[in-house]
């Protein structure tokens, strides 16, 4: 493939402007027409940390998609016909981007974001039927240790209890031996996610945490260990707390909504009231 040279400049009579533009400072790696690409703005476009031959590779990718796109732009601006409308639509963009901008700082800096309990909790309540599981959710407690590690036996029998003595036990040991030691009998977890840390999958999760509460599973290099404490199934009611951040999330999009509209409101009446607004009979 040939390369571009990082000193190329072309001038293409076809998209040659009469104006002149003047020559920006720094190394120029490009010109078409009466436009300039420097080195400072090619490299700040290339993603970081590539090696010299990648570089090379995405700048001249880079450069060749500038030409492109400024050979179309140049003959779209003198062959285009209703000028006129795509002015309104940039300036309808640009006011929409202003008022956008504005919103966005006066939610920042008036709206406070935080979300009691009590909001949280209420919502929850009377919005139960739209809180349903779309996957089976589980606690328990995951264990991830070489195949080779010492007192697996005990592990096997540890495992299985959530007694306090039990789970005091498996904690010494795994800080010495496993690679993976997951504590969740108090938050529920996606099987699906918890299943990808598995050597095998399961193609009915549902059935799955029906039928065992405990999993031991072996691969050449380590053994895995799952104790299922409770389980939900696909279109249960999601407990409160896994509902929560979406809840959350929720109730802080409302507030926003009612935010700028009372902002909306207060400023249209103000303006009212100032005389700054004037209705014509027609």
């Amino acid at each position: 493939m040939r390369r571009i040279f990082p000193l190329l400049v072309l001038s293409l009579s076809a998209v040659a402007c009469n104006k002149h533009t003047e020559q920006p400072e720094g190394e120029i790696v490009v010109k078409v027409g009466n436009k300039f690409l420097t080195k400072t703005e090619l490299e700040a476009g290339l993603p970081k940390g590539l090696n010299q031959e990648d570089s090379i590779l995405a700048s001249e990718k880079n450069i060749k998609l500038w030409i492109k796109d400024n050979l179309l732009y140049d003959i779209a601006s003198k062959n285009i016909a209703d000028k006129e409308k795509i002015n309104q639509l940039v300036e309808n963009y640009r006011k929409s981007l202003i008022i956008y901008q504005y919103q966005e700082q006066l939610i920042n800096e008036k709206l406070s974001k935080e979300i009691s309990d009590e909001e949280t909790t209420r919502y929850y309540e009377e919005n139960k039927d739209k809180f349903k599981l779309d996957k089976v959710l589980i606690k328990g407690l995951y264990l991830k240790i070489p195949s080779d590690a010492p007192q697996l036996n005990n592990i096997k029998e540890w495992y299985k209890s959530s007694s306090k003595s039990a789970l005091e036990k498996i904690e010494k040991y795994c800080l010495q031996n496993a690679v993976v030691y997951d504590y969740f009998y108090d938050r529920w977890v996606d099987f699906n996610e918890l299943e990808d840390n598995l050597p095998i999958h399961y193609n009915d999760p549902a059935a799955t945490v029906r039928s065992t509460k405990n999993i031991e599973l072996k691969d050449s290099s380590y053994c895995y260990f799952l104790n299922i404490k409770e389980y939900l199934l696909e279109g249960d009611d999601a407990p409160y707390e896994y509902a929560l951040p979406t809840i959350k999330e929720l109730l802080i999009n409302q507030k926003k909504v009612e935010f700028l509209k009372k902002a909306e409101d207060d400023l249209y009446n103000k303006a009212l009231d100032k005389g700054q607004i004037k209705f014509y009979e027609n």
